[in-house]
């Protein structure tokens, strides 16, 4: 795919001092038909880059109150053979000490969005500041921007499923790191707290059941919906021979008044994890809980 070459091409961004590089907006807006009412995905500057709306017949999907929340990817990595929560954690939209701040500590690079599709390239900053603390244990980062390059494409709609975002990531590696655990968290969605039922879908029995709140990882896809059902949002990676199989997380964050689900991939590779792409692709599913369930069944058929 052409965003996959553009990592590659835009990594020399990477090298040149911020105030040198040329400076990419990070608002835009991509719309796809549902039936009478549109699909409509919007970034922000704020977020280089990364997804923080996105709605359906006037409902609000994401909840974007901080630079960790959004619809966006992350990574984490071991440091001498120790992985420890989130102190090696490149992430999309920003860091920790951004908050609900007007700028992101990451670095958009590239940004396309035109008609249904949406293209972009950003340099991840690390979760914690050097100092700050994950569960107690200190960061292993020692700056707060890294060198680890995001590429996206989102397209809303495939053939015969206009319900579905078809969701590609590239993740690339600094060279010059040494890694030999990486979790890929591929895709997280934030949602609001009124998408509170959590549902699993069976590969094996094809049939929708309750996830429980978790948290944790499950190997079924998921579907988040209101109580009522008239909204929902689902998320499924199909299979991919080059990948582990994924995990799908769920979490429910009532203080905070959010929930969040994720897919997740994790690698390892005890002679070091090469710097080439770690490629992923999911489907996230719009739509009414029936909608989802439908459109998750058709999607996961073997034919798939």
């Amino acid at each position: 795919m052409k965003y996959f070459l553009l990592r590659l091409g835009l990594v020399a961004l990477l090298h040149l001092p911020a105030m040198a590089a040329p400076k990419i907006h990070g608002t835009s807006e991509i719309r796809g038909a549902y039936g009478t009412e549109e699909i409509i995905i919007r970034t922000c500057d704020r977020m280089a880059g990364a997804i923080s709306s996105l709605t359906w017949k006037g409902k609000e999907f994401i909840d974007a109150a901080d630079h960790g929340r959004e619809l966006q990817s992350a990574s984490n990595f071991d440091v001498n053979g120790d992985i420890q929560c989130e102190t090696f954690n490149p992430t999309e939209a920003g860091s920790c000490r951004d908050g609900d701040g007007p700028t992101s500590t990451s670095r958009l690079l590239y940004l396309h969005a035109a008609g249904n599709e949406l293209v972009t390239t950003n340099q991840m900053a690390f979760w914690l500041a050097p100092g700050q603390k994950s569960g107690g244990i200190p960061a292993r980062n020692t700056t707060l921007l890294s060198q680890h390059v995001l590429a996206k494409c989102v397209r809303i709609g495939i053939p015969g499923f206009p319900k579905v975002i078809d969701y590609r990531v590239s993740f690339l590696l600094p060279p010059d790191e040494r890694h030999v655990q990486g979790v890929f968290e591929a895709l997280t969605g934030y949602m609001p707290a009124d998408f509170s039922d959590f549902w699993r879908f069976n590969l094996t029995t094809r049939q929708l059941e309750p996830a429980g709140k978790g948290p944790g990882e499950i190997p079924a896809p998921l579907i988040f919906s209101t109580p009522d059902g008239r909204y929902a949002m689902g998320i499924y990676a199909p299979p991919n021979p080059a990948a582990p199989k994924p995990g799908y997380g769920r979490f429910d964050f009532p203080r905070q008044k959010v929930t969040k689900w994720n897919c997740v991939y994790r690698v390892t590779c005890p002679a070091g994890l090469p710097p080439t792409g770690y490629d992923y692709r999911m489907f996230v599913i719009v739509g009414t809980l029936a909608d989802a369930r439908a459109t998750l069944e058709a999607l996961s058929r073997p034919a798939h």
